[in-house]
């Protein structure tokens, strides 16, 4: 009973803060916002027992990322943040609504297609072994996991050279 009441207590914070944090027009507000939703999924993952991925959580994520984003924010000049306001029209926030719901309903379709939610079910027993999840995360074979893994290697690092070019003043 207490697991599902610190979940509760979980999820709200997590909710209210992702939404605060997309609907604030202050952007160190965004941040801090996305700050209290990156300690919420922490806290998720220490409910679950996943102390490693929740200690990960917070020194990645919520301490390394969310302080890059502050200090990004706090270099770009205040000239240029000043006034700065974006007004949604009416047209543009129905076509937003309909992708959200298309991918919603593609979720959704994704998930009762592949019976996801039965086999959370049936699994809630079984305990995985440790070798298991390492050859699965970095193994090649199908339904394994070292490809994307690659491609988000390199995809930041081409994030990270973006930056870079960007940042050069010449």
């Amino acid at each position: 009973m207490a697991n599902l009441i610190v979940f509760a207590i979980l999820a709200v914070v997590i909710l209210g803060s992702a939404v605060m944090c997309v609907t604030t027009t202050r952007i160190m507000r965004a941040a801090t916002f996305l700050l209290f939703v990156l300690f919420g999924v922490a806290g998720l993952y220490f409910l679950l027992d996943y102390t490693f991925l929740g200690a990960a959580q917070i020194s990645i994520y919520a301490g390394g990322v969310t302080m890059i984003y502050i200090f990004a924010i706090q270099l770009v000049s205040k000239r240029t943040l000043q006034g700065l306001t974006e007004r949604v029209k009416l047209g543009r926030f129905v076509s937003y609504a309909l992708i959200t719901l298309i991918g919603l309903v593609t979720v959704v379709a994704v998930f009762l297609k592949n019976k996801f939610i039965d086999m959370s079910a049936q699994m809630a027993d079984v305990e995985v072994p440790m070798k298991t999840i390492g050859t699965t995360l970095m193994g090649s074979e199908k339904y394994q996991y070292v490809l994307p893994f690659e491609f988000i290697s390199v995809f930041l690092l081409a994030c990270i050279i973006g930056g870079i070019v960007i940042s050069r003043k010449e």
